[in-house]
């Protein structure tokens, strides 16, 4: 059984309000002697002392939780960003409470009042886009929260993107170098603004090179299970326009569905040009030519829970002052060119 901080008090005949401060970190600002902290420290670890985190939450109005709400948990980018996230939360103190939305709005809705209910500090989060109004409460409400990968463009938040729409560029326009005329984009819910912004910059590629997208060459493929469901987008393509070129992805998931429909039709991927905004390990064998913008999985993580720490220790002056003050960040990407 752990130990009080009673227990520990009276075995070294010191007051509990004393050991209270020693191991809430406090010894410093209370003036506790060096020797008595010690004392105290290794009297904890003795007797197998196990902070009640409840009563510490009532006492300082904190848990040193912070939820974390993604699509999907099995996706290998937002896995990545949640690795990141846990990394530097834990240099903070911070413990995560990590769910999953599947890209549903109620879920979401769900997620986002069971995570308020458990008193998490503050929550990161990739929204579906559809839950506008909840994100216009937490504003409302002055409470901690970073977007990270999709944002509302007309609300003023806390966020940290990459630069979605030059690096869509910049891919495509190296296809355009290569000579390739007919490039399909591959996209998936346009409601979200980082995929518009892709889009845009795959536009803008194609009329900087002279070049028309067209109906033909754009295929939509709906997020969940988007294996599946890229098959009629392709066969669409392939069918229209048997001479395509190239490919433009909007994801890496996008595009490991297109590997497989082309593995399992026995066309030759070498054929194509190939782009695609972020990288998974698979890339380098089922299509080392691709060229990709890598996101910096680590630079999102770390800066939305620096963003993030900022605000929560910050949020009474913000609760008085009736206004967020907000840090909105777009990083680079680094790019793979073949």
């Amino acid at each position: 059984m752990s130990a009080s901080l009673k227990d520990i008090a009276d075995k070294l005949n010191v007051s509990t309000t004393t050991v209270s401060w020693v191991l809430s970190g406090q010894s410093d600002n209370r003036r506790v002697g060096i020797g008595t902290r010690e004392k105290v420290l290794k009297c904890a670890k003795e007797m197998n002392y196990q902070p009640n985190l409840i009563a510490r939450s009532l006492n300082t109005g904190k848990t040193n939780t912070i939820g974390v709400l993604i699509p999907s948990i099995i996706d290998f980018f937002f896995a990545s960003v949640v690795k990141e996230i846990e990394a530097e939360a834990g240099k903070l103190g911070y413990t995560l409470m990590i769910c999953t939305s599947q890209s549903d709005k109620e879920r979401e809705i769900q997620m986002l009042k069971m995570m308020r209910a458990k008193q998490v500090d503050g929550i990161i989060v990739a929204p579906t886009k559809l839950n506008r109004m909840e994100f216009e409460d937490f504003l409302k409400e002055s409470y901690p929260f970073v977007l990270f990968d999709r944002f509302f463009a007309d609300m003023d938040t806390n966020y940290v993107l990459v630069d979605n729409e030059n690096s869509s560029y910049r891919l495509v326009k190296h296809l355009t170098e290569q000579g390739r005329k007919k490039i399909a984009l591959i996209t998936t819910e346009s409601h979200l603004q980082i995929i518009k912004l892709r889009c845009e910059g795959y536009m803008r590629a194609l009329t900087d090179a002279g070049l028309e997208a067209g109906p033909n060459l754009y295929g939509l493929v709906e997020y969940m299970d988007s294996e599946k469901n890229i098959t009629p987008a392709l066969d669409k393509i392939f069918q229209t326009t048997p001479d395509v070129d190239g490919f433009f992805f909007v994801s890496h998931t996008l595009a490991l569905g297109a590997f497989l429909y082309l593995h399992e039709k026995g066309i030759d991927i070498n054929k194509y040009g190939l782009a695609c905004i972020h990288e998974v390990s698979e890339f380098k064998i089922l299509a080392p030519q691709i060229n990709v913008a890598v996101m910096s999985m680590e630079g999102i993580g770390k800066n939305a829970v620096r963003i993030l720490h900022d605000n929560i220790e910050h949020v009474s002056k913000y609760k008085k002052k009736r206004k967020y003050e907000c840090s909105q960040l777009i990083l680079p990407c680094t790019f793979k060119l073949h």
